[in-house]
């Protein structure tokens, strides 16, 4: 038998997601790059959902103009690299998401808002998130949140956290589950490593540049997933023009939703249920309220798969 010391056990490598096209619905459609949720993983903690952006000339594409639409069981992260859009919610909310600013609204029971790129923008280019709520706080009540955060430079990046904890600064922002959100710039030619928790699984995703994460490639548009167990990521930006890079964070989520639509519930029956409430209700009276200031109608809801939906989960 030997006694020779194996060493630690080695890490899974990084595993690259790549982004199929999605046109949104609605009256003024748009492309999008969406990477979560795909067949081979959900989740990246509690994070359900991504959707990438743009750079669009909103003069050739129409830009984005989102009807009222309603919201439950998650969190909506809104991120911007260029561009301006205005938001209204049946909180009353009337916000603007711009660069560098993150709006975060709160679903929970039931919320609805609109979306539409202001007359000032001639390039929409940015990242759409969801958040999963946890079981117990998925029928929380609806809020809306706005920060703006500062940068840190940490080697050859500038990194702004708009969610959790990352080189030395927490945001303030509150989140039902814990949560990692950054964007990070690198010079061209950089090398940064971060520390991470250990605790959490990671994904990056790359807006521009070719971006190595702990030594594997990723292209634009594609995301870089790390299991769990890593204490520190290494982002090295393999071009001569600067990179832009996402990374979001969380421990796994370790409960199955149900998603469908703008829904994020536990069963097929908490999707119906939503979808009856918010094609049955009135504009005002209904659990979704109403969008007060938006130019035209609400978005319906599509009709629902005639198969039962399938809950989603982590990969084990």
């Amino acid at each position: 038998m030997s006694n020779e010391y194996a060493g630690p056990a080695e890490l899974p490598g990084i595993d690259v997601l790549t982004p199929r096209d999605v046109p949104l619905g609605g009256p003024r459609a748009m492309t999008v790059r969406r990477t979560l949720p795909q067949r081979s993983r959900t989740l990246i903690g509690a994070w359900c959902f991504a959707d990438h952006y743009g750079p669009d000339d909103v003069a050739a594409t129409g830009g984005m103009d989102v009807a009222p639409h309603p919201h439950t069981g998650l969190q909506t992260v809104s991120w911007l690299f260029s561009g301006e859009i205005e938001h209204r919610d049946s909180l009353g909310t009337h916000a603007y998401v711009r660069p560098g600013e993150l709006n975060l609204m709160t679903g929970g029971h039931g919320i609805s808002h609109s979306e539409v790129s202001t007359a000032r923008t001639t390039v929409l280019h940015g990242v759409q998130l969801w958040v999963a709520l946890p079981g117990e706080h998925r029928h929380t009540r609806a809020d809306f949140q706005h920060h703006v955060p500062g940068s840190v430079r940490v080697g050859g990046a500038e990194v702004s956290v708009f969610l959790g904890t990352l080189a030395g600064v927490t945001s303030p922002v509150r989140t039902s589950s814990p949560l990692l959100g950054a964007e990070i710039v690198l010079a061209p030619g950089a090398t940064a490593t971060l520390a991470v928790d250990p605790a959490f699984e990671h994904g990056l995703l790359v807006d521009h540049g070719t971006v190595r994460l702990s030594g594997t490639p990723l292209r634009p548009a594609e995301l870089g997933y790390a299991a769990p167990g890593r204490d520190d990521l290494t982002l090295t930006n393999a071009s001569d023009t600067p990179a832009r890079t996402v990374l979001l964070g969380g421990p796994p989520f370790e409960e199955e939703i149900v998603m469908w639509w703008n829904f994020v519930g536990r069963s097929q029956e908490d999707v119906e249920e939503a979808r009856r409430d918010w094609m049955t209700g009135s504009r005002s009276g209904s659990r979704f309220g109403e969008v007060r200031g938006y130019d035209g109608g609400r978005l319906p809801a599509p009709e629902l798969p005639t198969v039962a939906l399938k809950p989603r989960g982590r990969v084990r």
